[in-house]
């Protein structure tokens, strides 16, 4: 029996003969490897970066300017060789410059990296994925149908470090906003926003609209970070904030002209999903609208890989937590009764809904 053999690779085989395996144009170029290895290798490239995180080398090297490896290394405090492959990988992550021996911040780093750049993302890393452990459990949830540690278990313990990471990305996305929304132009608003985290979009339009009040909801706990940061923003005195969960607190009946469902509909499941958007199209006045900040899956759910991923992180660590589709939520906000739905991007990758409450008949 003539044995199967794989042509050379990455090259087809040059002939196509009934001599070589008896049958005319059966060679084939196998597929490339490179989406498994990309996976391997997902989980290196984020430990380089916690790792560089960690021992604060951006904010290092932002302060010494450029440098060799040895320089580098006596700053840290760490050994010579290690950080000299830690380098050449974010080198080769595209995170850091190199030019002969001598290592410096790109763009990149500068921007997303330091703790003091335009958007950084230097608290939001470690705690994106949520807790680490339950990826290395994954299989298990998917055969409970629970993650091994929900973070319902202490959820301040989770969502406090990563409102503080968030706040930045999220606040210059509802700053932005404005340019599509326009919420500058209302005289004064009443704002609810409901499991805000460090409030952004509350002081993205309080600091537009001078006027404008907020009632600001989150857990025990979380909400002692959006009372610091809208003092940070001295928008402090202009917000309510109502401690608890945002399915059962007390909320007015047609009282509000923006209500903000700011990233928190993908951790309730449809059910959660569906029962927020018809409290908040309660809670509007005739006229009112929705912002419905999210991550949204594609309708063949494949165009979009961020949003399901982040779906996906959902499902890792929280009890009801899922992807949640551009499709699911527009259904449920014209079941609800919302009209004139929009979706915008005010920056890369960060997409809201708005849709307005039908005038008073």
């Amino acid at each position: 029996m003539t044995e199967s053999r794989d042509p050379p690779y990455p090259e087809l085989k040059k002939t196509h003969t009934m001599a070589h395996v008896g049958r005319p144009w059966t060679d084939f170029k196998p597929p490339a490897a490179a989406p498994v290895w990309a996976a391997i290798e997902g989980l290196a490239r984020y430990y380089v970066l916690v790792a560089a995180l960690e021992l604060d080398f951006f904010d290092t090297l932002q302060a010494t300017g450029p440098k060799t490896v040895d320089v580098i290394a006596k700053h840290l405090d760490v050994s010579e060789p290690h950080l000299q492959a830690l380098l050449d990988s974010l080198v080769a992550l595209e995170l850091l410059e190199q030019f002969q021996d001598v290592y410096d911040l790109n763009d990149a780093a500068r921007r997303y990296l330091t703790s003091d750049g335009a958007a950084t993302m230097a608290d939001l890393i470690p705690v994106a994925p949520g807790p680490h452990e339950n990826w290395t459990r994954l299989a298990d949830t998917i055969r409970n149908g629970t993650p091994a540690t929900p973070i319902e278990d202490d959820p301040a313990a989770f969502y406090v470090p990563l409102v503080e990471g968030t706040f930045t990305t999220i606040w210059r996305a509802a700053s932005r906003a404005d340019f599509k929304i326009r919420y500058s132009a209302l005289d004064a608003p009443k704002v609810l926003d409901l499991g805000a985290g460090g409030a952004p979009w509350s002081i993205a339009v309080l600091q537009a609209c001078p006027e404008a009040t907020s009632i600001v909801n989150d857990l025990a706990g979380v909400i002692d970070v959006a009372k610091r940061r809208t003092a940070e923003f001295d928008v402090v005195d202009r917000c309510e904030f109502r401690e608890g969960n945002f399915h059962t607190i007390d909320l007015e009946d047609d009282h509000f002209d923006i209500v903000v469902l700011g990233h928190i509909c993908r951790t309730e499941g449809p059910e959660g999903a569906r029962n927020l958007i018809e409290r908040s199209y309660a809670s509007l006045k005739p006229e009112g609208r929705l912002i419905l900040a999210d991550y949204f899956v594609d309708f063949e759910r494949k165009f979009n890989p961020h949003a399901v991923l982040m779906g996906m992180t959902m499902m890792t660590s929280t009890v009801n937590g899922f992807p949640i589709s551009s499709e699911q939520v527009t259904d449920w906000m014209r079941a609800a009764g919302f009209e004139a739905l929009r979706l915008i991007e005010p920056i890369g990758f960060q997409f809201c809904y708005v849709a307005t409450k039908p005038a008073a008949s």
